[in-house]
Order: C-alpha cells, then structure tokens, then sequence
C-alpha cells in the first residue's frame, strides 16, 4: 500500500483522500494509506491501530495535551467521485466538489498535513482518524478505541474537525429516538364501526406534533434550538382491513443542558396518551466548552465568535471523559451528504493556518 504525501499540504490531501472511496464499512484501505503514510512521513508520532482507527500521538512531555479528530467514512457515493475543482456561481469562489469533500475529509487533510508538519508543538498532540461515524453510534470506531485503549485519550481539550464554515462551533445538541405506538381493533373495512383505526388515531398525535414550536436555549452562552419531529410512521394490514397498530418513531433533539433522561420524560409526558412509548436510543450532547483556558485562545486564534452546534457530533464523546471540546473545520455543515458537496479551497487553507498558528504559538498567548 503506497502512501500519500501529507507534504503537498491540504488542498491537494483533500482531492486525494476523497478519492479513496470510503463508505462506512469500507475504510480499510484509506486506514491502510493513513497509517503507512504516518509511518513514513511522521517519525515523531507514535501510531496505534484500533481496526480501522488510528490515533498517532507526541510523547514530548509537554504540560498540556490536545486531542484532534476526525473520521475517515463517508455515506454512500451517488455519481459525486471522482472529485473536481469548481467555481462556485456568484461568488466566483474556487472549490472542491464530491463526495466526502465537507463531511469530512477536507477536515481530516487538514489533520493529516499538520500531523506530519507539527514535530514541536507547543502542547503534546493526540491525532485521531476513527471509522464508522455515519451509522450506528454502537459501532463507531472512536467509542471502540475510547473503550480499548482509555489510556490514550486522556486530554485537556478536544477538537473535532467536523464542518463548520471554519469557525468553531461549540457543543452540541443531543438527540433521542422513540416509537410511539397507538393500538386499535381490527375490522373488516366494510364494517369499519366494528373496530378501532389505529392510524387514525395518531391523527390528532400528529396535529399536536406539527403545532409544536420547539424552544431556543442558551446554554453557557450559545443558542441551541431543539426539534421535535416525526420521521418514520409504520401501520396497516392489509387493504380491506381496519389497522389495530400504528407506530410512529419520532427524533427529539434536546439542548445540552438535559440529559437523555430529561429528554425521555419530555418525550414520554408531550405523548402520554399513546399506549405504548419505547424509546429506541439515545445520546447525550455536549456542553460548548468554551470556558477551558485553551477554548478560549484557540476562539482567539479562530477570529471569529462560536455557534452553536445543531446536530449531534462525537465532541460528546470526548465530553462524557470530561475533556472540553468545540468542533472546527472546514466546510458548510448545510452540504453534508448532499450530492453536490463542495467545499471552498480557502477555506480548507484558513482552517489549516488558524489550526497551526494556534499550536505553535497561539496556546498561550
């Protein structure tokens, strides 16, 4: 397996990463090319494999140590690979379009260039690319090395490089699943008044769900906006058949000042009249973390204030171990797994310069 060259910086490390197709499920190979060209290129880091994962770390007794993640999967390819520069309409501004470009290999080029450029930082670095983001957070490959290897994630802070226009978005929210099950009675639909409609029963479920206006919350000083929404609803037997089950599985997504717990009573009270409540899963969100030392001069460092992070990432991960952690990188988050992802060359090269400055000399200024 031949490597790639970090050396020719993260521009062009974006074009080739996303070249490597690498679904979840099949990040072997550009795993493969990760870790032979950490080994050739990077002889300051030490490399662990877990899996697919790699997390490759200095050892030079700073006082501080800094985690920076990424994920090397994307969900699957639609006709968007290989990769090609674009010139964005309007704008004029020059890009890079397919898939993986924004979730989030422009992101990882970013980590993998300064991996192999930073032999002094100023604070000890733990490098991770992990596999299995974008499925079942049960088979995540960063939750597997977290679980393996405890010992190599002890951190101060935690960045992660996930889309966020290059600004730092801190935090982010949780999010919970449940299925919402209205019981019926079957009847012949020619004698409908013989039974109980199970899905017309989530009529009025539905009406109360749609009305609901989900609410704004700030937490440490970042709005959060929540939802509550429908996303799937199953029932029906058969075409001449009064349906006696309805189930709708709804997504909540909660603000990081609750807990899973809060937000399954939250779930359970607004549909207390269901039947049945099962909730399906659940993952807690993160604080913004912004108060820690280094999130305030990396804020520095990035020039520009934080937001908040809508949907659900795996700083919450590096959250539950107590680290603090933001996410950073380049990349529109509203392009994520949209068929034309595109990301902007300068700002895949503002990311990198912010990131490096701020490890080489931003950490305690």
């Amino acid at each position: 397996m031949s490597a790639l060259d970090p050396r020719v910086g993260p521009v062009e490390l974006t074009r080739q990463l996303c070249d490597i197709p690498s679904v979840s499920g099949d990040e072997q190979r550009i795993a493969d090319v990760v870790e032979v060209s950490l080994r050739e290129y990077a002889p300051h880091l030490t490399v662990t494999r877990d899996g697919d994962t790699l997390i490759a770390r200095t050892e030079l007794g700073r006082e501080r140590r800094v985690a920076i993640a990424g994920h090397l999967d994307t969900v699957p390819i639609n006709d968007n690979l290989p990769v090609r520069d674009t010139t964005e309409q309007g704008t004029h501004e020059l890009m890079i379009w397919g898939r993986g470009t924004v979730d989030m290999k422009a992101g990882v080029a970013v980590q993998l260039a300064l991996a192999v450029e930073l032999a002094e930082p100023a604070v000890d670095l733990t490098w991770i690319w992990y596999d299995h983001e974008e499925v079942a957070s049960s088979l995540s490959g960063l939750g597997r090395a977290m679980r393996n290897h405890p010992q190599l994630f002890v951190a101060d802070f935690a960045i992660l490089g996930e889309p966020s226009n290059g600004t730092i978005e801190g935090g982010c929210n949780g999010t919970l699943r449940a299925r919402v099950i209205l019981r019926g009675k079957r009847a012949h639909s020619a004698r409908s008044w013989m039974g109980v409609n199970a899905i017309h029963r989530a009529g009025a479920l539905l009406a109360r769900l749609a009305a609901f206006e989900p609410e704004r919350v700030v937490v440490d000083g970042l709005e959060y906006r929540e939802g509550l929404n429908a996303v799937r609803v199953d029932g029906g037997v058969a075409g001449n058949v009064i349906p006696d089950l309805c189930a709708i599985e709804v997504n909540y997504r909660f603000a990081p000042s609750r807990s899973v717990d809060d937000a399954a009573a939250f779930v359970r009270e607004f549909f207390a009249d269901a039947d049945e409540i099962e909730i399906v899963d659940g993952a807690p969100g993160a604080r913004p973390g912004l108060d820690a030392p280094l999130a305030r001069r990396f804020v520095d460092a990035v020039g520009e204030e934080p937001k908040a992070k809508f949907g659900w990432t795996d700083v919450s991960r590096f959250s539950a171990l107590g680290i603090p952690a933001v996410n950073f990188g380049p990349g529109d988050p509203l392009l994520a797994h949209a068929d034309d992802e595109r990301v902007p060359i300068a700002q895949i090269e503002s990311s990198a310069a912010a990131l490096r400055a701020w490890l080489t000399n931003g950490i305690d200024a």
